[in-house]
């Protein structure tokens, strides 16, 4: 097949690019070709073309999704950062204005894809210390799902030309690098604990297991509609930081205060701090997927060892 990937480079998106490019030709839609060049490994470099774009605005970009068989947007502003106010109007533009523009080029196309598999977060269902959310849960009221919302809303279009499409809400992603990345290096100094109360929900997903749906979903042309993408296991912050110690033989004793969080991400400590408990009830029983790691210490021992 001809894939057109955006945020082809990123924490989720080199790893599924790395999986597919051995089969497909991948088209790698990037605001930086020379950057995403150096990527990928030059193994891979025939079945790759680079296309230069802007998410944000409409262009020529869009012309080469004619002909690809399907579309894949894994695409959006990281939210581990200081939300200042145009840093949140950043982390929604990028996601809400780049999938429109996506799904318009999508619409145009003579030759048009057979699918759209979109990224979301379960940052839709809000936050809570006490609430279990599946894939039929509402809503929540915050900026992020407000931003999730949006962001999905737009995906949604492309079923006007009756384009498969395929969300997968994303937890948070565990592998050689994202959230971990920054975790490991206190544990590895003997200075590991966790952040806030500890009592807050974490749901997570291995990579692995992440980049096996999206290309499940790529494969299948049965499988439609709206997936959490985390594992069938979720803890909470005490029992992640406990784990990641008894992994690495490190005690997990020193807190993060929130407030210290605050200081550093601002309202974007909100995500952490307080947390969600998501089940992929649909993932597992509809789409009938098996977890590669499915509880934490498994997928914590793959990626320290």
């Amino acid at each position: 097949m001809k894939i057109a990937i955006t945020g082809a480079t990123g924490f989720v998106g080199k790893e599924l690019v790395k999986k597919l490019a051995v089969n497909h030709q991948i088209v790698v839609l990037t605001r930086n070709v020379d950057k995403a060049r150096s990527v990928f490994p030059s193994n891979l470099q025939s079945n790759l073309e680079y296309i230069s774009y802007n998410p944000k605005q409409a262009g020529d970009w869009q012309k080469q999704l004619n002909g690809c068989d399907g579309v894949v947007n894994l695409a959006g502003a990281p939210i581990g950062e200081r939300w200042s106010p145009s840093y949140k109007q950043e982390i929604l533009d990028s996601r809400q204005l780049g999938t429109r523009n996506l799904v318009e080029g999508i619409k145009s196309c003579e030759q048009k894809p057979a699918f759209l598999i979109n990224a979301s977060a379960i940052g839709f269902y809000g936050t809570s210390e006490t609430a279990t959310y599946t894939e039929v849960s509402p809503a929540g009221d915050d900026f992020l799902a407000k931003v999730c919302v949006a962001w999905e809303e737009e995906a949604q279009k492309v079923k006007d030309v009756d384009v498969r499409l395929v969300i997968f809400r994303f937890g948070i992603v565990l592998g050689d690098g994202g959230a971990l990345a920054k975790m490991i290096p206190p544990f590895k100094i003997f200075a590991g604990g966790p952040i806030g109360e500890g009592k807050q929900w974490f749901s997570w997903i291995h990579i692995d297991d992440l980049v096996n749906l999206l290309v499940r979903a790529i494969a299948h042309s049965s499988i439609e509609g709206t997936f959490n993408a985390t594992a069938p296991y979720p803890v909470t912050m005490n029992q992640l930081c406990e784990t990641l110690g008894d992994v690495m033989n490190r005690p997990s004793w020193l807190p993060v205060p929130g407030f210290a969080l605050e200081l550093l991400l601002g309202d974007g400590a909100k995500v952490v701090l307080e947390g969600q408990k998501v089940l992929p009830e649909k993932t597992t029983q509809t789409m009938g997927y098996d977890f590669q790691y499915a509880d934490l210490e498994s997928a914590l021992k793959d990626i320290v060892n």
